[in-house]
């Protein structure tokens, strides 16, 4: 098939346009920048904006299915950027669907949707875990509203008397070689001494290894039709496997041969320092991301882990690489690179 991949030179991006051309496929990818990973792939790419509404008709218009994973993330940033970015750029990719009668969307969403402050989730699963509401962080605002709007499109009529499918998935913290943002962050943090847990670390979380993630993606994609199970539903992805923070992230620096980190905060300071961090970051016009946000302090220390059985049973998704695996890999990549 003809298939694009918005995002395609992203960390998950990359690896999905990987494994479709792995699988025979056609693939476009459509990007702000150009990158030559994804030359080295046979990839076409398509620069532009997901805001600007022509340029993305245009790079769907041979499209016969489409990834939908591009979006701003980060939990910094004015609300228009990640409006345009989130909202405006998912509804164009909507509209060019409907235009180009492409029946196939895969939509990367977030867990971020239903965070609540301090709310811990334990094994939910996404009809039983509302979505958030009083977000402190236009990402995942922008985000819920962009996850209702493509599963409301689901079942919409198309020129040539065939309905849209769609589906949204919600990884929970991607990692494995090839990360060049979660990764390379907390080294560099870990190195300058300047890493701690909120609350002690010991809040169990669900990571994803770079693989599963995008195999869901795969499994969501072969099974999606109008009238699936899955479809105009959003999952929770994960690799099943949830550990304290303090572990995985440890595990994660230990793979990097970076230092371990020790030392904690109490949630009740570190949402203050966000507080005041939000403060002073737009007073005194300081640049880059502040060090810590209250939307970061709460998804720090809060529990959040998720119930994999939904997209077993209704797109046959089962986590291929275990944690254990996952590190052994990262460390071989690291270490070679």
């Amino acid at each position: 098939m003809k298939i694009l991949v918005t995002g395609g030179g992203g960390f998950l991006g990359q690896a999905l346009c990987r494994s479709l051309v792995e699988r025979g496929h056609e693939v476009s990818s459509f990007n702000r920048g150009h990158y030559p990973a994804l030359d080295a792939l046979g990839v076409r790419q398509l620069r532009g904006d997901l805001a600007d509404a022509g340029a993305v008709r245009t790079a769907l218009e041979d499209a016969e299915a489409v990834f939908h994973n591009a979006a701003k993330a980060g939990a910094w940033g004015s609300y228009e950027s990640y409006h345009q970015a989130n909202v405006v750029g998912t509804r164009n990719v909507l509209a060019a669907c409907v235009a180009h009668r492409i029946g196939r969307l895969v939509y990367t969403s977030t867990p971020s949707v239903t965070h609540r402050k301090t709310h811990p989730v334990a094994g939910g699963t996404a009809d039983e875990v509302p979505y958030g509401e009083g977000f402190k962080a236009p990402y995942a605002t922008t985000k819920q509203i962009a996850e209702r709007e493509v599963l409301a499109a689901n079942g919409t009529a198309l020129a040539d008397g065939s309905r849209l499918a769609t589906i949204a998935l919600r990884p929970r913290l991607i990692w494995g070689p090839g990360d060049q943002q979660i990764l390379p962050r907390l080294v560099e943090r870990a190195k300058a001494g300047r890493l701690r847990f909120v609350g002690g670390g010991d809040n169990l979380i669900d990571t994803t290894y770079i693989d599963n993630a995008a195999q869901a993606h795969f499994d969501a994609f072969d099974h999606l039709v109008p009238d699936a199970a899955c479809a105009g539903r959003a999952y929770f992805i994960s690799n099943g496997e949830p550990m304290p923070t303090r572990d995985i992230v440890n595990a994660l620096l230990a793979a990097a041969g970076a230092p371990q980190v020790r030392g904690s905060i109490p949630f009740g300071l570190a949402y203050a320092i966000g507080a005041a961090c939000e403060t002073l970051w737009p007073l005194l016009r300081l640049r880059g991301e502040p060090p810590m946000t209250r939307f970061l302090a709460e998804q720090l220390s809060t529990t959040h882990w998720y119930s994999m059985a939904p997209a077993t049973r209704d797109f046959g998704y089962v986590p291929r690489v275990s944690i254990a695996e996952g590190l052994r890999r990262l460390r071989d990549s690291l270490q070679r690179d």
